[in-house]
């Protein structure tokens, strides 16, 4: 149990120091265009990914993500107590990241976002997002397991472009990103609206999911 909560604590630290440190990065080099930036962000982005679930995978089976780890838990593949503890490697290593990406750029490691992500165009986003993960992750272990990682990596980089919220779809990502002033940042207010967002999301795939085992 030790190092599966190892591996999720350093997969979520290392995640968001990609997604925060490439999208700081990127938005120094591009010189205010925008496109740039978010294209280094989502390259970087998913190439960490697919490192991470490759590596960390056979380990703790790489969610680095609650509502992933919550999908599990509803359908009866992980007991409460893995998934509470999982959950809590997650946000904790997840917000560890952010603070070292910032230490590692010389920027105040303490600090919180004042990038404004609201509306109801933002939070059906984050629906589509969310089920889309986690509908990936549902068919990827029945048909395609041994692709899981590029399936996953090539997902989140293509949601960084055809979501207007840029495929947040995790809440200890969204939590984290809430504590950097940066490109990848969310406002601490909006912060909620996308966690109930990406449970609405899970609660629909798991309604749809849950008289069909993943690894059936």
């Amino acid at each position: 149990m030790k190092h599966k909560l190892l591996a999720e604590f350093a997969g979520a630290a290392l995640l968001l120091m990609v997604v925060v440190g490439s999208g700081i990065y990127g938005e120094t080099l591009s010189v205010g265009n925008i496109a740039v930036a978010l294209l280094a962000n989502s390259i970087a982005t998913g190439a960490g990914l697919y490192v991470l679930i490759t590596l960390l995978g056979p380990i703790s089976g790489a969610h680095f993500n609650p509502a992933v780890s919550l999908f599990f838990r509803l359908r009866g593949e992980m007991d409460t107590r893995t998934c509470v503890s999982y959950i809590g490697a997650q946000i904790s290593g997840g917000i560890c990241g952010v603070w070292l990406t910032h230490f590692i750029y010389a920027m105040p490691v303490l600090q919180t976002s004042a990038k404004v992500r609201t509306g109801v165009a933002q939070w059906v986003s984050e629906i589509i997002a969310t089920a889309l993960l986690l509908g990936a992750i549902h068919l990827g272990l029945r048909h395609a397991r041994e692709k899981m990682a590029l399936v996953i990596a090539l997902l989140v980089t293509a949601g960084y472009w055809f979501t207007s919220s840029t495929f947040f779809a995790n809440p200890a990502v969204t939590i984290a990103r809430a504590l950097s002033n940066s490109f990848a940042g969310i406002h601490p207010a909006d912060v909620a609206g996308f966690i109930a967002a990406q449970l609405i999301a899970l609660a629909l795939v798991f309604l749809l999911t849950r008289k069909s085992s993943p690894t059936a």
